[in-house]
């Protein structure tokens, strides 16, 4: 039966389980939409106000559920506004699908109306894509492209299509799933068992958890290998939730806003095992002091990053799960209470009361009204870190973050592409005013799809994060980061016909909190006005190592 290009892809979505699209339309892509109204019972589109919004949303849609994110974008304009999402999924491993328009191919490499190179642009910042140039080959290339997103180190692929080939028919037959069956080859049986060797004969252990773990889907074997051996576990931003923070192994956040007694354990420790994280700066600091002591086990799928920031004495390069499962099968099971006693101790108490007006108590008390089970999706800045810091998960996917770019203005839309996937579950959207100016036009996408998510909105009234740097390493000169009081923020959340609540007092922030977790079809947003001068700590000075911190 013939097909044309634009119904191909259709039909090739749907052979791939994908029910959900996230998208902006233009004109190199209007043959595409205009097939799109003949599969409405396959597929929810979200339309959104901005093509960065939508990139976001499928990314935070991939994130919360595991399975790759899509959305569609027009040529030109419409295709750049995809790469600030795009450059942010890729450097945190997320599986995207992003589809571009493009000139018909007459018109190519003619400074065409709307014409953007964007598989140049793209190229240094997707694990692969392409541009089509034939329809016959559109089925194969779209399979392929799921296939690169989802399997090994995950991240996302962009296909360009000319306008020219949403129209030309051709026969096609429905193929079902394409999905390579390889899985990685364990590593050298001698290697591994030097590394269970290295477990067994450690003192002070530390399991240092990356992202790899949730994308890896491996938290089951993670904890298994923590408690049967007693191994404290570390992780990094992208693994909150990989371990149960709940657990007495947990030691939280490490790095440059790590716990004091987390970057403390992590530098007296014996023995790293470092589960599909990169050690990336931000959390090994000065490198050559990281861990000084001890000795490096290092996993991962993707063998360019070990030894790549750090020097490591047992390389196992594969699936993070498979090795896992092997290392538990052979170490001996442990009981590590002195060393977990050392580790308590190296904590400092907490200066604040239950009542005071902190992040710290902001936090808990949004998660302890919304419920356990809440997704928290962030912004990028101050609140990022308190978050990270203090809120407690327990469960891997319930923690979106831009980590590796730091890309503010990520959050609301990432909070609708985790709502959009997970009708069933809260999701919270913690912000800075900063952040929030940058993307809240998706309030609109929020209102008209009546989802109901709850926005918590630390207003300083300043680039809080950048303000903080400026105090400690510039001699307090305040440079562009102070926001005036211009905005009123209830205004706007009425503009959009959403709930609002203002808050400086514990008991307002309960008594608004409670009124979004009874809303089912409306997106709550609470401005918690919090002072300029609350920081992040501890923090750790650019290139210092990560047992030097400042404490307040």
């Amino acid at each position: 039966m013939e097909y044309t290009g634009a119904e191909i892809i259709l039909e090739c979505l749907k052979e791939q389980g994908v029910d959900t699209i996230f998208g902006y339309p233009g004109g190199a892509v209007i043959p595409l939409y205009d097939a799109l109204v003949s599969y409405e019972e396959d597929f929810f589109h979200v339309l959104t106000c901005h093509e960065q919004g939508a990139v976001h949303a499928a990314d935070g849609f991939a994130r919360s559920t595991g399975k790759p994110g899509v959305c569609f974008a027009t040529s030109g304009p419409g295709a750049t506004n995809t790469v600030t999402g795009i450059a942010t999924a890729y450097m945190d491993s997320v599986p995207l699908v992003v589809f571009t328009g493009q000139v018909p191919q007459s018109l190519l490499g003619r400074d065409s109306f709307q014409e953007i190179d964007i598989t140049a642009v793209t190229f240094p910042i997707t694990k692969y894509n392409y541009l089509v140039k034939r329809v016959e080959d559109l089925p194969q290339i779209i399979r392929e492209a799921f296939d690169i997103a989802t399997s090994g180190r995950r991240g996302p692929v962009l296909i360009d299509i000319p306008k020219d080939i949403f129209t030309t028919k051709m026969d096609y037959i429905m193929a079902g799933v394409f999905k390579h069956e390889e899985k990685p080859a364990m590593p050298d049986k001698n290697l591994l068992l030097e590394a269970v060797k290295a477990i067994d004969e450690s003192v002070r252990p530390v399991i240092y958890a990356g992202g790899g773990v949730v994308h890896g889907d491996g938290e089951k074997e993670l904890f298994h290998l923590a408690t049967k051996a007693s191994i404290p576990v570390a992780n990094t931003l992208m693994a909150l939730g990989a371990f149960p923070m709940s657990n007495p192994l947990s030691l939280g956040l490490v790095g440059m806003h790590g716990h004091k007694k987390t970057n403390l354990a992590v530098t007296k420790s014996d023995l790293i095992i470092a589960i599909g994280a990169r050690f990336s700066d931000r959390v090994i600091g000065s490198k050559d002091k990281f861990a000084p002591k001890a000795k490096i086990i290092h996993i991962d799928i993707d063998s360019s990053e070990i030894g790549k920031n750090k020097e490591v004495h047992f390389p196992l390069e594969g699936c993070v799960k498979d090795i896992l499962k092997y290392l538990t099968e052979k170490v001996l099971q442990k009981d590590s209470r002195q060393w977990l006693k050392e580790i308590e101790a190296l904590e400092d108490k907490n200066p604040y009361t239950s009542e005071d007006f902190t992040p710290e108590n902001i936090l808990a008390a949004a998660q302890k009204i919304l419920g356990k089970n809440t997704i928290i999706v962030t912004e990028v800045g101050q609140h990022q870190m308190w978050a990270a810091q203090y809120c407690k998960v327990d469960d891997p996917r319930r923690f979106l973050t831009s980590g590796g770019l730091g890309t503010m203005g990520y959050g609301l839309g990432a909070s609708m592409g985790a709502q959009v996937g997970n009708p069933d579950k809260r999701v919270l959207h913690v912000a800075g005013d900063g952040s929030f100016r940058m993307n809240c036009n998706e309030l609109a996408t929020v209102s008209k799809y009546k989802l109901p998510i709850t926005t918590l909105l630390f207003n300083n009234n300043s680039l809080g994060m950048v303000r903080q740097w400026q105090g400690l390493f510039q001699d307090e000169r305040y440079s562009q980061t102070t926001l005036t009081d211009d905005v009123d923020y209830m205004k706007l959340v009425e503009a959009y016909g959403l709930k609002g609540k203002q808050a400086e007092t514990m008991e307002q922030l309960e008594e608004a909190l409670k009124a979004a977790a009874a809303s089912t079809d409306k997106a709550t947003i609470i401005e918690c006005k919090i002072d300029k001068d609350i920081g992040v700590f501890p923090i750790v000075p650019p290139g210092m190592p990560i047992d030097n911190m400042l404490l307040e």
